[in-house]
C-alpha cells in the first residue's frame, strides 16, 4: 500500500473514532438532560407525601418555557370505589375560576358589546340603585362594595352547601340588599356576588349560556378539552374527583351542591390550567392589550393601587413577580400561579378539604426557582402577646337584661332571637340553631359562624336593633320587633 494511502486511512480512522466519541458524549449528555426534572420530581413527591391510597389528594402540573415539565397525582379520587387520582383527573378549581369569568367579560368588551365601565344596572336592572356609580370593573376588582351573597345566605341559616343555590337565588338576594359595604371604588372587599353577576351579564349580552360562551371562546381555542362549568351539579362528569373533608371519624364527602358559577365552579385539570397560563405568553385567545388589561392591578377612586387585577392577584412572592389565585369550594382546594420572569407555571388541584394548595404550589415553585428566591419571611409576632392573661370582658347586668328579644331583617329574610341561657346570652335561629354569644366590649359580641354582633341603641339608650358584621358583609341591620 502506498504510504500516503496508509496515512490517509489512519487519519480517517482517527477522525471516525473522534466522531463516535463526540456522538457518544452528546448522547450521554442527552440521556442525562432530564436529570433536573427527575430531581424536581423527587422534591415534588415529598411535598405531597402525606396523601396515600387511604386519603384523598392532589394533582400537580408544572409548565416551564412553554412546555409541560411535570404532571403527577397523589391520593384517591374516589375513596368509596378505590379510584386513584391521576394527572388527568378533573377537580373543581374554586376561585381560580374568576380569571376565566373576567376573560369572558373582556372578550365581549373587545367585541364592542359592553364596556367594563358600564353601570351594572344597565345589564342587571334587578340590582338596587344605590345612588352612586357601580360598574362592571368595580365588580371584577372587588371594589364594588356588594355584599357577598353567600354570607348573606349564611346569616339567614342557609350557608353555601346547605341548599341548591342558583343564579336566580343570587339575583333574589342581591335585589333585597338596601346598602353596600362601602361606596364603590373607595375600599376593597372580596365578593363572589360580583363574579356571579358578571357571568349573568355574559349570558345576557352574548345570547348564549355562560357555559357555552366559555366553551366556544375560551376552552376550545386553547385546547382545554377537559374543562367546563359546574352549571348543573347533577351532571355526570367522567373522571371527576369526589371532594372530601376530614372529620374525627374519617373522611366524609363534601361536594358543592349548587349551580352558581362564575365566582367558582370551574371543572378542570392541571394540564388544562397550564394551557391557560401559557396563553398569557403565546396568546391564542385575545391579544397583547387584552392580556395586559386582565393582569393590570386596579386602582381606587383616589388613585391608590391595590394588588387585584381582573380575577388575578398580581404581587411578588419572595422577591419574584407572581400572578396567581387560590380557590376553595366545599372540599376542593386549588392554586394556580405563573412566574413571568422565569416562564414557569404551577397548578395544584386537590380534593381534600384540609389540603393547603397554596403552600404546596409554593413548595413546588421553590424547587424550580431555587436561588432566585429571597429567604422566607420570619413568622409574624412570636413570643408572649401583650394581651395574654387579660381577663375576659364582662357585660354589665343591666346591659344583658336589655338585649333579649326578636330581631328581623328583610335583607337576610330571617329572624334572630336573643335570649338568656343561665348566665349567658344565646342567639337562636330557625329551625334549630343556637349560637352562644361571647361579650367583647359594651354592646359587642362574638358569635360563632355569625360573626360580630353589635346592639344598636337610640338616643335614649334603648336597644332598637343589632348589626351583624362578617368579612364580606360589613353591616347587616336587624330591627327589634
Amino acid at each position: 500500500m502506498n504510504p500516503l494511502d496508509s496515512l490517509s486511512l489512519a487519519r480517517g480512522r482517527r477522525l471516525l473514532l473522534v466522531t463516535i466519541a463526540v456522538a457518544a458524549a452528546l448522547a450521554l449528555a442527552g440521556s442525562q438532560a432530564p436529570a433536573t426534572i427527575t430531581d424536581h420530581t423527587a422534591q415534588v413527591d415529598a411535598v405531597f407525601a402525606r396523601f396515600t391510597s387511604t386519603t384523598p389528594g392532589c394533582a400537580v402540573g408544572v409548565g416551564l418555557d412553554g412546555r409541560p415539565a411535570l404532571q403527577r397525582a397523589y391520593g384517591m379520587a374516589d375513596l368509596e370505589h378505590d379510584v386513584p387520582n391521576a394527572a388527568g383527573t378533573i377537580f373543581e378549581a374554586g376561585s381560580v375560576s374568576k380569571q376565566f369569568t373576567a376573560a369572558a367579560v373582556l372578550l365581549l368588551a373587545r367585541d364592542g358589546k359592553l364596556s367594563l365601565d358600564d353601570a351594572v344596572r344597565k345589564h342587571i336592572p334587578e340590582l338596587p340603585d344605590y345612588g352612586v356609580p357601580l360598574t362592571i370593573r368595580h365588580m371584577l376588582t372587588h371594589t364594588s362594595g356588594l355584599r357577598d351573597w353567600g354570607e348573606v345566605a349564611g346569616i339567614a341559616g342557609w350557608p353555601r352547601g346547605r341548599r341548591v343555590h342558583t343564579h336566580a337565588h343570587v339575583l333574589d338576594i342581591v335585589s333585597r340588599q338596601k346598602a353596600l359595604n362601602f361606596t364603590p371604588g373607595t375600599d376593597w372587599s372580596y365578593s363572589n356576588t360580583g363574579y356571579n353577576l358578571a357571568a349573568i351579564i355574559v349570558s345576557r349580552v352574548s345570547g348564549q349560556t355562560f357555559a357555552d360562551f366559555s366553551r366556544d371562546r375560551l376552552f376550545r381555542p386553547l385546547g382545554m378539552t377537559h374543562t367546563s362549568w359546574r352549571d348543573d351539579y347533577t351532571r355526570i362528569v367522567k373522571g371527576r374527583a369526589i371532594a372530601y373533608d376530614s372529620t374525627p371519624d374519617g373522611y366524609h364527602e363534601d361536594m358543592p351542591f349548587e349551580n352558581v358559577h362564575g365566582n367558582g365552579g370551574l371543572l378542570t385539570t392541571v394540564g388544562d390550567l397550564l394551557r391557560w397560563n401559557e396563553n398569557f405568553v403565546t396568546p391564542a385567545v385575545g391579544d397583547a392589550a387584552f392580556l395586559k388589561e386582565e393582569q393590570t392591578p386596579g386602582r381606587f377612586n383616589d388613585g391608590r393601587a391595590h394588588d387585584y387585577a381582573l380575577g388575578l392577584y398580581v404581587r411578588p412572592w419572595r422577591g419574584v413577580p407572581e400572578v396567581s389565585h387560590s380557590g376553595s369550594t366545599a372540599g376542593y382546594r386549588a392554586f394556580l400561579a405563573r412566574y413571568p420572569d422565569q416562564h414557569l407555571s404551577v397548578a395544584v388541584l386537590c380534593n381534600a378539604g384540609d389540603a393547603n394548595a397554596t403552600q404546596y404550589a409554593h413548595a413546588v415553585a421553590e424547587a424550580y426557582l431555587g436561588g432566585v428566591l429571597k429567604p422566607p419571611a420570619a413568622p409574624a409576632g412570636g413570643g408572649r402577646g401583650a394581651a395574654q392573661g387579660t381577663p375576659a370582658f364582662q357585660a354589665a347586668a343591666a346591659d344583658v337584661a336589655s338585649y333579649p328579644g326578636r330581631y328581623t331583617s328583610d335583607e337576610a329574610e330571617t329572624v334572630l332571637t336573643v335570649a338568656k341561657d343561665g348566665a349567658d346570652l344565646v342567639i337562636t335561629r330557625r329551625p334549630d340553631t343556637t349560637l352562644r354569644m361571647r361579650p367583647v366590649s359594651r354592646d359587642v359580641f362574638a358569635v360563632p359562624t355569625l360573626g360580630t354582633v353589635t346592639f344598636r341603641r337610640d338616643q335614649g339608650r334603648q336597644v332598637t336593633g343589632l348589626s351583624v358584621k362578617l368579612d364580606r358583609v360589613w353591616d347587616m341591620r336587624f330591627r327589634r320587633e
